[in-house]
């Protein structure tokens, strides 16, 4: 194909000479004078292994040349890839200006080229911004629509400096967002050849998965160090837990525990999490991240509750109460912390779990209701009063007994989905998703 590049820092030269090497036609555009006499002298404009060598083979054989004419660079490619930095304001949000001034110079160009064009955009921006900047600003500049003037991707980048070559070639997969299957299939062209999965999906996921990606290294990395603070105030080696805490790839490095959902309980996360906080504070160290996630997780019930309360309804339900399905735990339940929470408020609060029942409790659960909870054993019914009670429907558990219990649900009532237990299109009330 024949590319255009917008931006020749770090990634827009590294994904230059990477996609001229495959054998694509590569023009790049930056402003910077000394940046494009360093390419055009077949030099790197960054210090990254390989670059030099590859930019060199690259420009020598005429496959990528550079200019700071972006009306040239556009009429004589048929797809632009944004790549410009998007760095930090003072107050912490990104800074949109040469985000802004490249959709403007590529909508402008669009228009006196007078034909279809596809736009990338491969800069790490914050989900809504391709669909709310920068195609607003392409279609004030083309005079056209996107889709008919031009197309409209989002692509985001995966590469780590020093190993940014390798990390083009070899991916953990290759995301394309866009509403357009034409233009998937264009985007999607530039990458034969590579390894790893290529993913369709929303210009918007596309935004947000290049921030879950690189929020996740940053709590692994926080993580690892606050373990190594933890371990070494009690004299342990942290390396040696780590390396074998990273052999489980059955829950600890897997997609176990990686769905959006309610908060976590039961009667080992919340305990052993605040066990290390204090033991770390009792030898004077702090674990803040560690220290955040009790917070964090609280905030999620309290978040809920706040919902459910905007709901303007008094008679709530609940499908489920123990900390997880398929046991009838309520030690440190989110589920009963939610339930007091409203309870206390004043609400009319019934609740259903096939596994709880009063009479046959026992031991820690039992006391949990007698000493802390003794109002929930009187909210304690069966799915048919559930049901006829609710205005608010609560659901819990991720079961065929709820889903079965919530088909019976009336339109006139909602339910508030925490678990995914059921499809929006397979409910009979008003269906509310909690992160979805």
């Amino acid at each position: 194909m024949k590319i255009s590049i917008f931006g020749l820092g770090y990634v827009g030269a590294t994904t230059g000479a990477c996609l001229a090497k495959e054998g694509h036609e590569v023009v790049g555009v930056d402003p910077q004078p000394a940046k494009l006499e360093l390419l055009r002298a077949g030099k790197s404009p960054i210090v990254e292994e390989g670059l030099d060598e590859l930019v060199s083979q690259v420009v020598s054989e005429g496959r990528f040349r550079v200019t700071d004419d972006y009306r040239t660079a556009v009429r004589e490619t048929d797809l632009s890839l944004i790549c410009v930095g998007t760095p930090s304001e003072p107050s912490g949000g990104l800074k949109l200006d040469y985000v802004r001034k490249v959709s403007a110079e590529i909508g402008e160009a669009i228009r006196e080229k007078g034909a279809y064009h596809s736009v990338v955009v491969r800069s790490t921006v914050l989900p809504g911004t391709t669909e709310g900047v920068v195609v607003p600003i392409l279609e004030e500049k083309t005079q056209g629509k996107a889709g008919e003037a031009f197309g409209i991707s989002m692509n985001p980048e995966f590469l780590r400096e020093g190993v940014s070559i390798a990390d083009f070639y070899d991916p953990p997969f290759t995301i394309i967002g866009t509403p357009s299957a034409d233009e998937f299939e264009r985007v999607r062209s530039l990458y034969t050849g590579i390894q790893g999965d290529v993913i369709h999906c929303d210009l918007s996921v596309a935004e947000a998965i290049k921030y879950g990606c690189n929020v996740l290294h940053a709590l692994k990395i926080t993580f690892a160090n606050e373990m190594g603070i933890f371990c070494a105030e009690y004299g342990v080696d942290a390396t040696a837990v780590m390396e074998i805490l990273c052999k489980d790839t059955k829950l600890n490095i897997s997609s176990k525990y990686m769905k959006p959902g309610f908060a976590f309980g039961g009667s080992c996360l919340p305990k052993d999490l605040r066990a290390c906080v204090y033991a770390a504070r009792s030898k004077d160290a702090r674990l803040p991240m560690l220290e955040a996630a009790l917070d964090s997780n609280r905030y999620q019930i309290e978040r809920v509750a706040n919902r459910i309360v905007s709901f303007d309804k008094r008679n709530i339900g609940f499908l489920g109460i123990a900390f997880k399905e398929g046991t009838d735990d309520l030690r440190e339940s989110p589920l009963v912390a939610l339930a007091e929470i409203l309870i206390g408020k004043g609400y009319d609060v019934r609740i259903f779990d096939p596994n709880v029942h009063y009479a046959s409790l026992h031991g820690s659960n039992r006391e949990v209701i007698d000493r802390y909870l003794p109002h929930l054993k009187k909210a304690l019914c069966t799915a048919e009063e559930v049901v006829d009670h609710a205005e608010v429907m609560v659901l819990g558990h991720n079961t065929d007994v709820m889903r079965q219990v919530a088909s019976r649900m009336r339109p006139d009532q909602i339910a508030l989905d925490l678990v995914r237990a059921i499809s929006p299109a397979s409910c009979p009330a008003r269906y509310v998703g909690l992160y979805w």
